[in-house]
């Protein structure tokens, strides 16, 4: 079938998703994976040519070639790469129907996903999910890690039904609600031996000489302190080691003389246990409020409601959406 096959054929998208069925959506995500027709006929367990025929009638119902025939595998086009991103996610919507369904069948509370940003996020987090789980005690509660940019690709993909944490870009504004929950001070810490800790009258001229421990780039934490120095023309002079696990920052200051700016929240118990030593130094700025971030323009199920709620009680405040 060539590309002109398919010019000057009217397309109605309500018309073609009514004609696409549960088994194209399996086809598509598994040849979304293998981008090989043989091995996508293997794991549905029918013929190559069967595999084929599946693939034509997509491409048929929907009017337009969705991948490129190589001479080995399949290369997915634009058009192709939208239509695996619908089928994985409605493949990830049907499987979490069933969970909860089978689960509130058998007299349980579903399941939630949550993700959530470390630091302050993470310690109201854990309060609330001892509080849910003291009033749905068979909720069923998936709790995933991650930075703000990460957790809101999940957000949109379905994988989680809410999370903990900031917008990274204002077009995001369009596409998910916020609910404002806290702001986050931060401080600068290094191991308890660091020639620093006693110092008095320190500077950022001062900072910028030693190593530094920092969060990747898309991090909120990592454009506050660029900003630290960006604004006092200073670049840091030493090594850098940019990494996104607190424990690994943990352990190597510890080990060395290296300095990293830290949610306040997330360093507290490691200072009050004697692992870490605050830098004396004042900050000009603060990490921007974290919040709940749900998709916009869809209701938010029961548990998922309840949860919230439990959050903004927590932190102490109303309801500010965005």
């Amino acid at each position: 079938m060539s590309t002109d096959d398919f010019l000057g054929k009217p397309l109605s998208i309500a018309q073609a998703c009514g004609r696409l069925r549960f088994r194209h959506l399996q086809f598509l995500d598994i040849l979304g994976h293998t981008r090989n027709l043989r091995l996508t006929a293997e794991q549905m367990h029918i013929t190559q040519p069967a595999a084929t025929k599946i693939l034509m009638d997509i491409e048929d119902i929907l009017g337009s070639r969705l991948f490129d025939r190589l001479s080995r595998g399949m290369r997915p086009n634009e058009l192709g790469l939208f239509t695996l991103r619908y089928a994985s996610s409605a493949l990830t919507g049907h499987r979490k129907f069933v969970d909860e369904f089978n689960a509130l069948r058998q007299g349980g509370h579903g399941h939630l996903a949550i993700g959530a940003i470390t630091g302050s996020a993470a310690h109201l987090l854990i309060a609330a999910v001892a509080e849910i789980q003291r009033l749905r005690p068979l909720l069923v509660l998936k709790i995933l890690e991650q930075s703000s940019d990460q957790l809101i690709v999940w957000l949109a993909e379905r994988k989680i039904d809410l999370m903990i944490g900031r917008f990274t870009d204002e077009a995001q504004k369009t596409q998910f609600q916020y609910e404002r929950l806290s702001s986050e001070p931060l401080q600068v810490v290094a191991g308890l031996n660091h020639p620093l800790r006693g110092a008095q009258a320190l500077d950022l001229v001062e900072l910028a000489r030693w190593p530094w421990i920092l969060y990747p780039s898309s991090t909120a934490v990592r454009k506050v302190s660029d900003a630290f120095f960006s604004s006092a023309s200073l670049a840091l002079t030493s090594g850098m080691v940019e990494t996104p696990s607190f424990l690994f920052a943990l352990e190597l200051m510890q080990t060395t003389d290296m300095l990293s700016l830290q949610p306040a929240a997330l360093v507290e118990r490691y200072v009050k246990k004697g692992l870490l030593g605050r830098i004396p130094i004042d900050l000009p700025d603060r990490m921007p409020d974290y919040g709940l971030i749900t998709r916009l323009g869809e209701p938010v199920a029961p548990a998922a409601r309840a949860f919230m709620d439990i959050l903004h009680g927590m932190a102490g405040n109303a309801i500010e959406t965005v």
